[in-house]
């Protein structure tokens, strides 16, 4: 399958051609012929470059490294190499329960109808306050809304190490709440060491083997 980049290419090279064509040849558009060549340079072409362009630099936005491309994230990069198990993208990332190439994009992204849309509008904000905006501290960072278990479940419900894990099952109703997301795998004192930028200067950290 020929990569995006290609055919965004292509479809450059075939406008840039075919507009010479028109230029050097505008009596060519009189006819019925060239006025369809002419829409077709002038319009059609460049749309479906535009269209490819822009579907390119979307897949390229969900990439681990284009996140932590802006210099505020390096910590946030470091931190999932942390060896340290209360570290949740630590344990994730390093043990391949998410795609390394898109962990950011794999944990942050709303598991709903729209939630592409809605990261992607996020990410957009984010660029913007990269280069038109004031960035902030790396451990002022904060989410936009609470961690709702959703993004959770979505890859550990029906798992058996979360059903079976003795620590679900401090009480009798534990695993109903949080499926119900009314007990928060993140902020009830279970998993909440997360990016924890600001203590994590002095900690050991693993080396991905070569």
């Amino acid at each position: 399958m020929l990569n995006l980049t290609v055919i965004e290419l292509a479809f450059i090279a075939l406008t840039l051609l075919l507009c010479i064509v028109v230029a050097l040849r505008a009596d060519f558009t009189r006819a019925r012929g060239g006025k369809i060549l002419t829409f077709v340079v002038l319009f059609l072409l460049p749309l479906l470059a535009l269209w490819t362009g822009y579907s390119e630099q979307m897949e390229r936005a969900k990439s681990t490294r284009f996140c932590l491309s802006c210099h505020v994230m390096a910590d946030y990069g470091k931190s999932l190499y942390i060896d340290d198990k209360s570290y949740i993208p630590a344990v994730h990332f390093q043990n391949n329960r998410i795609p390394r190439g898109e962990a950011c994009y794999t944990c942050h992204t709303d598991y709903t109808m729209f939630g592409t849309v809605h990261s992607k509008w996020r990410g957009l904000r984010h660029v913007y306050v990269q280069y038109l905006g004031t960035i902030p501290k790396p451990e002022d960072i904060k989410l936009y809304e609470v961690f709702n278990n959703r993004e959770c479940l979505h890859c550990h419900a029906g798992a058996r190490s979360f059903l079976e894990t003795s620590a679900h099952h401090k009480t009798p109703d534990m695993l109903s709440l949080v499926k119900a997301n009314k007990l928060s795998c993140m902020s009830s004192n279970c998993h909440d060491t997360v990016h924890d930028v600001a203590t994590m200067k002095d900690g050991k950290f693993w080396k991905e083997p070569e």
